[in-house]
C-alpha cells in the first residue's frame, strides 16, 4: 500500500472517530441549561458516553500520526510550511486530552465511581454538568488549531502541483470556518448554533484531502520530482 493511501486511511479514521467522540456523543447527552435531565441522559447511555470517550482519545491520538505522515509526504514541497502544519496540529492533542479528562470526571461522578457519598446528588449532577460544558469549551477552543494547521497545509497542496488545486481552496475554506466558528462563539454567542452549523458545512471540504489521498496515485517520490528548488 502506498504512503498515500496509508494516510488517506489514518485521516478517514481520525474523521470518523473525531465525528463520534468530539461531537455526536456529547451533543446527544447534553441538555442545554438541565443538569438533572442531563445527568439522567448519563446514567441511561453510559455505553454511548464510553464509546464517545474512546472515540475521541483514538482521534486525538490518530491526529499526531496524520499529522507526522502529511509531513512526510509534502517536506520535499516546503519543510517550513510542513513544519508549522505539524505544531500546529500537536498544540491541539492537550487542549483535547483536558476535556477528555474533564468527561471522564463527569461520568465518574454520575456513575458513582468517584465514591462522594458525602455530597449531595444535585451537587453531583451540577458538577458534572459543569465538567460536560467544560468539555465542550475545550472543543471550541481546540478548534482554532483544527483550522490553522489546514491553513499550511493548503499551501502545500496548491504549491505541490499534484493535488487538484480545488482541494488546496476547500481547505482554506475549512480551515477559516473553524477559526471562524470559534470566535463567533466567544464574541457572539447568541449566533452561536446558527454559526456552528454553516461552519460544519464548510468544514466539510478537510474531507476533500481525505478523498485524494485515497484515489490518488501520486506518493511522497512524486511530490519531490514535481517542486521546482526553492
Amino acid at each position: 500500500m502506498s504512503p498515500t493511501r496509508k494516510t488517506g486511511l489514518l485521516y478517514l479514521a481520525l474523521a470518523a472517530t473525531g465525528a463520534c467522540g468530539t461531537f455526536y456523543a456529547p451533543l446527544a447527552v447534553i441538555v442545554s441549561g438541565d443538569p438533572t435531565a442531563t445527568a439522567d441522559r448519563v446514567r441511561t447511555s453510559d455505553t454511548l458516553v464510553r464509546l464517545g470517550i474512546a472515540s475521541e482519545l483514538i482521534s486525538t491520538t490518530l491526529f499526531i500520526f496524520v499529522a507526522l505522515a502529511l509531513y512526510g509526504l509534502f517536506r520535499a514541497v516546503s519543510q517550513p510550511n510542513a513544519a508549522v502544519m505539524v505544531i500546529l496540529a500537536v498544540v491541539s492533542v492537550p487542549i483535547s486530552f483536558v476535556g477528555v479528562a474533564a468527561e471522564l470526571g463527569a461520568l465518574g461522578l454520575l456513575t458513582g465511581a468517584m465514591h462522594l457519598s458525602a455530597v449531595a446528588t444535585p451537587d453531583l449532577e451540577l458538577l458534572a454538568f459543569v465538567l460536560l460544558r467544560l468539555h465542550v469549551q475545550t472543543i471550541v477552543v481546540a478548534e482554532i488549531f483544527w483550522g490553522l494547521w489546514l491553513l499550511p497545509l493548503a499551501a502545500l497542496t496548491l504549491r505541490s502541483g499534484v493535488v487538484p488545486r480545488v482541494v488546496g481552496v476547500l481547505l482554506i475554506v475549512a480551515g477559516s470556518a473553524y477559526v471562524a466558528g470559534t470566535f463567533i462563539s466567544v464574541l457572539l454567542p447568541a449566533y452561536a448554533a446558527t454559526a456552528s452549523l454553516v461552519a460544519v458545512v464548510l468544514e466539510a471540504g478537510e474531507l476533500s484531502m481525505i478523498a485524494w489521498l485515497l484515489t490518488t496515485r501520486s506518493t511522497a517520490s512524486s511530490l519531490a520530482r514535481v517542486v521546482a528548488p526553492a
